[in-house]
């Protein structure tokens, strides 16, 4: 049987096409789906439907003549009686917009961050082509996930497997130079501090196709010595000329100037890579043999397929080429392993090609750029549609406890001759006319809040006004929320029978309230947790800033860009050491945050190489006053000592290391990375170099010289005066060059900032959610004292208390928050422990906690309700019983 296209989509395009696009548009749709539907049938549909929703806007659209003149006079009283009604219920139709437009306003800011965050990397020309490749091992269930390879890595590609047209690596390694340097225009004499340092191969120019704005995207990168730097570089150096072919000078280099071969376009927020100076790879050897090495892997590699290749099928094949080819002969020719362990250990491992779409979103990759986390995506994505549900619910509540308000107006419809269909679509209209004026006011919302939220999230969203997209989203928006929000009270308002209605019987609405205590339930029970979540992200936070790290990073600052010191950097330390401000300095690149130098290597205890496994660590090149600056504690043997040459050859190992390589008593012992032995001096306690996520990895220290940051440990709290200090000693011996520091507590918290944002939006949202929340039971409780007020009054009357009337009206509101609270307490739980689940290091979750959240939340009910129960219990009798 022939597959067919969705009848309802086709249907509602016949519907409302011009008929002299109809037969040509419907042909070329068809014929697009019979040919995607062999491949995929589910795709195949959706891209129907979708396809058709995109003809839904003006020029397509026929203009529609109505013969039907009793149908349009129908829905034009519906409209006329819907906005009657809206005037007559002032307070409740207000809260009823308002409530609906806040969580809409809600749902389009999520919305908007999502949609930010699942488009980077999509504007790249062949982006669906574009892949990195992920070396990916599994030692014993433990998956990691790493982008680093060799050198002749991405050339070997290109060389041996057709199916890549392009291949392409960069070098953003702190170790050979990038990530930070000073810059300054060749003939200037002082310079800039700058960032977005890297090393960049021509081909990957091309690979990602990015736009120029001068020079040539074939050549710009193709000689030795080139660099291309981005749109605001090139308007900051060269104000309003074209720079190709002019110099710069990196780190006073002045010998070695780089020609300018180009200008791009500014990366955009929404791309994976974010860098400003791109400096060649042509010719450039980090060190002797290292071009031609697969035993040093620094590269993050990238491919561009040919139309139609299988990458995942490419991606088996290359892991088979390369492991016989490349690695299997340079790892037997170390002599370090044996090619039966060489293969065995290979069969652990595959490479995955990464759609350049996945990348920003995958943050199980060791990769250290700036990455997203699908999970937020799923979290607020979910926490928008409870909002909107939320919202909703106050909608639903509120009509059917007027219900006994429109009894009458329903009974004598029926009575008249209307149709339970006709009074359906009455009360549809109604609730399409909230949705629209909840849009129109949630679009304004929204433009209001979006600077506020853009500070929030760490985005600059803008609103997608010239998007032709938008129109039909609003009104497939006010469909949506139209139908979910008025389905059920059209329904249940239209079920009313006339003989019961006009024999009196008017109080339905506000004895049917079990449904409506459970949406209220509903309500407060994500509110809570929402309010549980802040207070867990929130300890977190806190936990991580606060959790004793093996480390002081508080009153630690750090001079950057000292490399321009040169000769005089050991002048600027002991000139330091002078200033009574200042207790220790150390010289070193290497710091216990993220974007500083690292050096990865495998290390065994000497002599044993081919019998054992070599575990994966560190090794930084620190000087000898390195561990008091940082407030480092050695618990075995001793520091370093200036006065002792062989501590030249010496190393300091953390307690983990002297641990993964089984050394019970570490000082004393020799260790290897298979090029140098060294001797163990000492043993540093574990502390904490990288985020809380992951557990504490092997690690030594070594007296090195890595010179671009100088770490100087203060003692005064006048740190104004301090910063004055140490920049009087800088300018002395550089006074042309910039004084830049930063602090490094500054530098470890903002190595949480995605936290703090999570924690900021949750708060944000978790108000929202609440104040949507307390409309709607401000409403309820206006309702019930409206309907309750002769009761109140004979309470009075009779001698009933303020107390007795407040905890008559309270109790009941009360009661549900508690079974809300009951209901969230194990659910918040859940939730919250999974996210924690992603720190190796964590807070634990108090019942206080919980007890601290449910009391927020009921004191909240309280005060929504307080207002009406106050005014209820203080009216005059006389007032509501002079009619009886």
């Amino acid at each position: 049987m022939k597959p067919q296209p969705p009848k309802h989509a086709l249907k509602f395009f016949r519907w409302f096409c011009r008929e002299d696009y109809l037969e040509e548009l419907e042909g070329d749709l068809t014929e697009v789906f019979y040919k995607k539907y062999a491949a995929s049938p589910g795709k195949a549909r959706r891209e129907f439907t979708w396809s058709i929703i995109k003809y839904f806007r003006p020029g397509f659209i026929k203009s529609f003549k109505s013969t039907h003149n009793n149908s349009f006079a129908m829905y034009k009283n519906h409209l006329k009686i819907s906005w009657r009604s809206l005037l007559r219920q002032k307070m409740y139709s207000v809260i009823k917009v308002g409530g609906l437009a806040l969580g809409l306003a809600a749902c389009f800011l999520i919305s908007l961050f999502i949609l930010d965050e699942l488009r980077y990397d999509s504007h790249y020309a062949n982006y669906e082509r574009i892949y990195r490749v992920v070396g990916v091992f599994n030692d014993n269930g433990n998956m990691s996930r790493e982008v680093w390879f060799p050198a002749p890595f991405a050339p070997a590609l290109k060389q041996d497997y057709p199916e890549v047209e392009l291949s392409g690596r960069y070098n953003a390694s702190a170790l050979f130079g990038a990530g930070t340097a000073q810059v300054r225009k060749d003939g200037d004499i002082e310079n800039s501090f700058e960032e977005g340092i890297v090393y960049f191969d021509q081909s990957l120019l091309e690979i990602f196709s990015l736009p120029m704005v001068y020079g040539d995207l074939t050549t710009a990168l193709k000689e030795p010595g080139t660099i291309v730097i981005t749109q605001q570089i090139a308007e900051k150096y060269f104000p309003g000329e074209d720079p190709t072919g002019k110099l710069l000078i990196v780190n006073d280099k002045d010998t070695e100037p780089y020609k300018i071969g180009g200008v791009v376009s500014d990366f955009l927020p929404t791309s994976h890579i974010q860098f400003d100076f791109l400096i060649t790879m042509t010719g450039r050897e980090f060190f002797e043999g290292e071009q031609s090495t697969w035993d040093a892997s620094n590269y993050p590699t990238y491919v561009l397929l040919r139309p139609g290749t299988d990458a995942k099928a490419l991606a088996e094949k290359m892991m088979k080429g390369i492991v016989e080819k490349y690695y299997l002969p340079a790892m037997l020719a170390t002599g370090q392993m044996s090619e039966k362990d060489i293969r065995e250990m290979m069969g652990h491992a595959h490479l995955e090609l990464q759609p350049v779409t996945d990348i920003y979103l995958d943050s199980d990759v060791g990769d250290s750029l700036q990455h997203g986390d699908m999970r937020f995506i799923w979290l607020f994505g979910t926490i928008a549609i409870f909002i909107l549900i939320i919202a909703c619910i106050n909608f639903i509540n509120l009509s059917t406890a007027k219900s006994a308000n429109r009894a009458k107006e329903v009974g004598l419809r029926k009575v008249v001759g209307s149709f339970r269909g006709n009074i359906i679509t009455q009360f549809l209209t109604e609730s399409f006319l909230f949705s629209f004026l909840s849009c129109v006011i949630a679009v304004a919302v929204a433009v209001l809040l979006l600077p506020y939220f853009n500070m929030l999230s760490g985005k600059s969203i803008v609103l997608p006004w010239t998007e032709w997209q938008l129109m039909p989203i609003l009104f497939i928006v006010v469909l949506t929320v139209g139908i979910l929000a008025g389905l059920y009270p059209a329904f249940y308002l239209s079920s009313f029978k006339p003989i019961q209605v006009l024999k009196g019987d008017l109080s339905r609405g506000s004895k049917s309230s079990s449904m409506r205590s459970t949406l209220v339930v509903f309500q407060f029970t994500t509110s809570i947790v929402l309010i549980v979540s802040t207070f867990i992200i929130h300890r977190q936070m806190d936990y991580i800033l606060n959790k004793e790290l093996g480390f002081e990073k508080d009153q630690v600052l750090l001079v950057q860009g000292a490399g321009t010191l040169g000769g005089q950097i050991n002048t600027f330390k002991k000139e330091l050491l002078q200033l009574p401000q200042v207790k220790y300095t150390s010289v070193s690149d290497y710091l216990p945050i993220r974007n500083t130098k690292r050096n990865g290597n495998s290390f065994w205890k000497e002599g044993r190489t081919k019998e054992d496994k070599g575990i994966g660590g560190q090794i930084w090149r620190v000087d000898h006053d390195y561990i008091q600056t940082m407030g480092m504690e050695i618990v075995e043997g001793r520091n370093f000592n200036v006065q002792m040459a062989t501590d030249s050859q010496a190393v300091i190992v953390n307690q983990t290391m002297a641990k993964k390589l089984g050394l019970q008593v570490p000082v004393g012992q020799r260790i290897t990375n298979g090029w140098e032995i060294r001797n163990i001096i000492g043993v540093v306690k574990d502390f904490h170099f990288e985020s809380l996520k992951e557990n504490i990895q092997p690690l030594c220290l070594a007296i090195g010289n890595s010179p671009e940051i100088v770490s100087v440990k203060t003692s005064s709290t006048d740190m104004h005066g301090t910063l004055e200090a140490v920049a009087k000693v800088w300018k002395k011996l550089v006074p042309h060059q910039p004084f830049r520091y930063t602090f490094l507590d500054q530098r470890y918290a903002a190595m949480y900032d995605d936290v703090r944002r999570m924690e900021r939006i949750f708060t944000s949202f978790a108000v929202f959610a609440i104040l949507v929340a307390c409309l709607g039971l401000f409403a309820l409780s206006a309702y019930m004292v409206e309907q309750r007020g002769k009761e109140i009054s004979i309470r009075l009357v009779l001698g009933a208390s303020m107390n007795s009337i407040f905890h008559l009206l309270t109790g009941n509101f009360i009661k549900l928050v508690v079974v809300s609270f009951i209901i969230a307490t194990p659910l918040a739980w859940y939730i919250m422990q999974k996210w924690l689940e992603g720190y190796v290091y964590r807070t634990a979750i108090g019942l206080d906690v919980f007890i601290l959240s449910g009391a927020i939340a009921i004191l909240i009910a309280l005060l929504t309700v307080s207002y009406q129960s106050v005014r209820a219990a203080l009216v005059k009798p006389v007032e509501k019983l002079r009619s009886e």
